[in-house]
């Protein structure tokens, strides 16, 4: 896995890669309006994860993840992980998805 400085640097190395789709979480699937796609966490896997830790309170801490679907779409999911995030659908997905793979 690589180490990004930012990132600005990690979403245009994984764009140059091919991950273009923009994924957001919805509650159990992720979510690409550009496409209109929804995937199930069976329909994709998780190839790269990088986080980047925002102030010293780790308040707006941002995940971000390197995603294939079985179809051959490639993309990105760019979510926050912080004590006061408000969205745990990645996170949630992910535990589906890691339950599913057992």
């Amino acid at each position: 896995m690589k180490n990004y400085t930012s990132l600005t640097d990690a979403l245009q190395d994984l764009k140059s890669r091919g991950y273009e789709a923009n994924f957001e979480a919805e509650s159990f699937c992720l979510y690409c309006g550009d496409l209109d796609m929804r995937l199930d966490p069976e329909e994709f896997k998780v190839d790269e994860e990088y986080r980047f830790e925002g102030d010293p309170n780790h308040d707006e801490d941002t995940i971000l993840v390197a995603i294939s679907s079985l179809s051959g779409v490639k993309g990105t999911l760019v979510d926050s992980y912080g004590a006061y995030s408000e969205k745990p659908g990645f996170e949630n997905a992910k535990k589906v998805e890691d339950n599913h793979s057992k």
